[in-house]
């Protein structure tokens, strides 16, 4: 019997958006302690989507430079994850695969469930994948996080696409068989359709979130996972960095360990660098803070990784990653951080424009301000229509 080839992330790319508001700002405004922000919930920044922007743009800018560096050969599908969609019915993705130029003869979806939607979308890129090796599938996870000005939730907005290239003999991380998964009917975070802002329950959300690692892990022990004490690091969803903190002491106190800091700062220090500066992207958090943790650890050749992905509502998943050798010759450590250190700060004031910013429903002619200077960009609203445009 034929060997089974590994199959994982082949590549890995992430966009942000043009504009960023410091937590200073929001705290001067407010009259917060910063150090709430900063300390309390590990928050430096975060992004701000310019008029012409939305995750189209960035989930496209996020995959433009995999298409450039690997071309579009053996791309069947596109996958687009996001719990922040701009349409009931038609796929942000095919947006993404027209400003991409990728061939017709694609299939394109777009998968939701709160923040998990991007690790749903990679295990089905494992199966098609899997059905036919010489197939590559584009997951691309996309979002915009946004609450209600002078909510409580406010200081954890952000957003972020991050694109991941899935196909066997992958450059970067290859993903392991065994996988842990849960899921609860709770109601700590949701949107309705009539809402642009999300409504969430702070800690309900927190306790549905351990309870979901401990759910997920216990079953992927019993799916014949590793041991804790094999993985290199942990990379966690993050709707703020401290949440990543909380949600590993809580599993090495699932796994009967006694809390080391030390530890702790270990096994996910490095995993939070984008995140705190970006903020919450739902879909693309915990594939930010894989990125953050390639991009800057020591030599993880042949490292296990473990990933958790939580998804409010809530479903989760555990399951692991090694990394590949000379993956370190494929990593775009130098463009993530331009994409980072090219956003233009705003101040609070304009934050608030932009963030209650909204297009007409009359189905009427309007056009957005040119604003990004990304390679992509929402033109207008035409008859209802949304256009883009390409730079």
């Amino acid at each position: 019997m034929a060997h089974d080839p590994a199959i994982g992330i082949h590549d890995l790319s992430f966009a942000t958006t043009e504009f960023v508001l410091p937590h200073t700002a929001l705290a001067a405004y407010n009259g917060t302690d910063v150090g709430k922000y900063h300390k309390g919930i590990g928050q430096q920044s975060m992004s701000v989507p310019a008029a012409d922007e939305d995750i189209v743009t960035i989930g496209a800018a996020a995959a433009a430079p995999i298409i450039q560096r690997h071309g579009s050969d053996g791309i069947r599908t596109v996958i687009f994850a996001t719990e922040s969609s701009i349409d009931q019915a038609k796929s942000a993705g095919i947006y993404v695969h027209s400003l991409l130029g990728l061939p017709s003869a694609t299939r394109v979806v777009e998968l939701k469930q709160a923040c998990y939607g991007a690790t749903a979308a990679i295990q089905f890129a494992i199966g098609l994948v899997r059905r036919d090796p010489s197939q590559r599938v584009l997951v691309v996870a996309s979002d915009v996080s946004k609450y209600e000005l002078d909510s409580p939730g406010e200081a954890t907005q952000g957003a972020a696409a991050v694109a991941m290239l899935v196909g066997a003999d992958p450059a970067l991380l290859r993903i392991e068989e065994p996988s842990g998964v849960f899921t609860a009917d709770v109601m700590d975070f949701w949107r309705p359709n009539y809402r642009d802002a999300a409504l969430v329950d702070g800690q309900e959300s927190i306790g549905a979130y351990l309870l979901a690692v401990e759910g997920s892990w216990k079953d992927y022990t019993e799916q014949g996972g590793r041991p804790l004490e094999e993985f290199a690091a942990f990379c966690y969803h993050q709707p703020f960095t401290k949440m990543a903190y909380k949600a590993h002491r809580h599993l090495l106190n699932t796994c009967g360990h006694d809390i080391d800091e030390d530890r702790v700062a270990r096994d996910l220090g490095l995993t939070t660098a984008y995140n705190n500066v970006i903020g919450n992207s739902y879909t693309a958090s915990v594939y930010l803070g894989l990125a953050a943790l390639l991009d800057q650890a020591d030599d993880l050749t042949g490292r296990p990784i473990g990933l958790l992905s939580y998804g409010s509502g809530s479903v989760a998943e555990f399951f692991a990653g090694t990394v590949v050798p000379g993956y370190r010759d494929h990593l775009r450590t130098e463009a993530h951080r331009e994409a980072i250190d090219r956003r233009t700060p705003v101040d609070h004031a304009r934050y608030r424009e932009l963030h209650e910013r909204s297009f007409p429903t009359d189905g009427g002619d309007h056009l957005t301000p040119v604003e990004t200077t990304g390679p992509f960009r929402l033109a207008a609203l035409r008859g209802h229509k949304r256009i883009y445009e390409t730079r």
